[in-house]
């Protein structure tokens, strides 16, 4: 048996200092994806989306050390959020217009047919609330500008104004794709003032 991989310790791109905007290269990954509307703080469709990724992103980590030998952390829950206007991030925050996808990655060796096998297993004895709605998909988001953010998702605003009004046209650069957090802290569990998110802009490059 291999020692457990942590990809948080390993992958580049999940690494971010608060205070910072950083410009990277995310490779490409595949994720466990559930999509959804709606203001994530009463959305019955959001919870549901958690309870139903968790069991399948477990049972994926047991396969993979019992079948594989290559052990690993379950990664951190990721969401990409988007909205007709993106204002709405940075502005007056209206939760209600925004649309999300909740991702948990896959590691790249897991094959498809493993996965496949998983997700059936998992629904065969009591399935998970959107289970139907699983999806698995890869994403490849290329140039991106990322910081962490140490505190209520209610105080991200002014962050990202920061990132998307200064920091990215202050670098011959612009708005290339969704808005992606990834959550180190169980939101849940987790007092506001102590949640860590790094916040993540898909970019591209402009002439100046």
């Amino acid at each position: 048996m291999s020692d457990k991989v942590d990809f948080k310790k390993t992958l580049d791109s999940y690494r971010a200092r608060r205070g910072e905007f950083r410009i990277l290269e995310v490779p490409e990954m595949q994720y466990l994806m559930i999509d959804g509307t709606g203001d994530p703080n009463d959305s019955p469709d959001f919870a549901a989306a958690i309870e139903t990724l968790y069991p399948v992103a477990y049972k994926l980590k047991f396969a993979s050390s019992r079948g594989l030998a290559r052990d690993y952390v379950v990664p951190p829950l990721e969401g990409r959020w988007w909205a007709e206007d993106m204002s709405v991030f940075t502005g007056a925050r209206d939760k209600s217009r925004w649309n999300w996808t909740l991702m948990l990655m896959i590691p790249e060796w897991l094959p498809d047919d493993m996965v496949a096998a998983v997700i059936e297993t998992v629904g065969a004895k009591k399935p998970p609330p959107r289970l139907d709605d699983l999806r698995t998909g890869v994403l490849d988001e290329g140039l991106c500008v990322q910081t962490l953010h140490v505190g209520s998702f209610d105080d991200e605003a002014p962050v990202l104004a920061r990132m998307h009004e200064e920091f990215i046209p202050g670098n011959a650069l612009r708005l290339a794709g969704r808005h992606h957090e990834i959550y180190f802290s169980d939101f849940r569990k987790t007092p506001p003032e102590k949640l860590r998110t790094i916040l993540r802009q898909p970019v591209e490059r402009t002439q100046r």
